[in-house]
């Protein structure tokens, strides 16, 4: 692993260039940690380096974690929105750049009725390959059951509208790595679900996925 050269990486902190909008608390503790990894490796104590930079890592995962979930769309009238929240548990996003990805999910609630909406975003995980290969054969897409093509800005998503379930499924792929979805049940029309779509904020979900 390259660290940064201690003095340089004093004055980042200083300058506070590393965690420019990190939460104040959260912020301060990854900066101590991860000075004291960088002291505890000119030590050579290398375990407990790796122990207090691995410390730091999941607290900065934590950070994505929260920037990620807050692109969520918010509620449309007549709706009530849950807080969004990670499908791993309590490990939170910590996968999510890593080994297997992981999963944020957001659940709507139909004011006064029975509908029923989950968003959720999914990046760099392998289930999204099948999705991908769906994604760019136009012919595959079109011979899906109840299935058409959206067009959301330049992006397009698929929408699934089964009625005699009364069960929608809007879906976005962007770049190949970042699957957005809404599912919805006891629903009226397809139109909710892609209007709940259309409102999330995709530039946003781009910029708090970049790699």
């Amino acid at each position: 692993m390259r660290f940064l050269h201690k003095p340089l990486f004093t004055a980042l902190l200083g300058a506070g260039l590393l965690f420019p909008a990190a939460g104040p608390v959260l912020a301060d503790e990854i900066k101590e940690q991860i000075e004291l990894g960088l002291e505890l490796y000119q030590e050579q104590d290398y375990g407990a380096a790796i122990t207090e930079l691995e410390f730091a890592i999941n607290d900065m995962r934590k950070l994505i974690s929260d920037r990620i979930a807050e692109t969520f769309p918010e509620a449309p009238a007549g709706w009530t929105a849950a807080e969004a929240e990670s499908q791993t548990g309590g490990a939170g996003i910590a996968g999510l750049f890593g080994g297997g990805g992981t999963m944020l999910q957001r659940s709507y609630r139909q004011d006064g009725g029975s509908g029923q909406m989950d968003a959720s975003l999914m990046i760099d995980s392998p289930m999204i390959q099948g999705m991908a290969a769906l994604f760019n054969n136009p012919a595959l897409m079109a011979a899906q059951p109840n299935t058409e093509r959206v067009r959301i800005g330049r992006e397009s998503a698929m929408v699934k509208w089964e009625p005699n379930r009364s069960q929608a499924e809007a879906t976005l792929l962007l770049d190949g790595r970042i699957l957005m979805q809404v599912k919805g049940r006891n629903l009226e029309s397809a139109d909710v679900a892609v209007e709940l779509l259309k409102a999330w904020d995709i530039q946003a979900v781009r910029e708090q996925a970049a790699r």
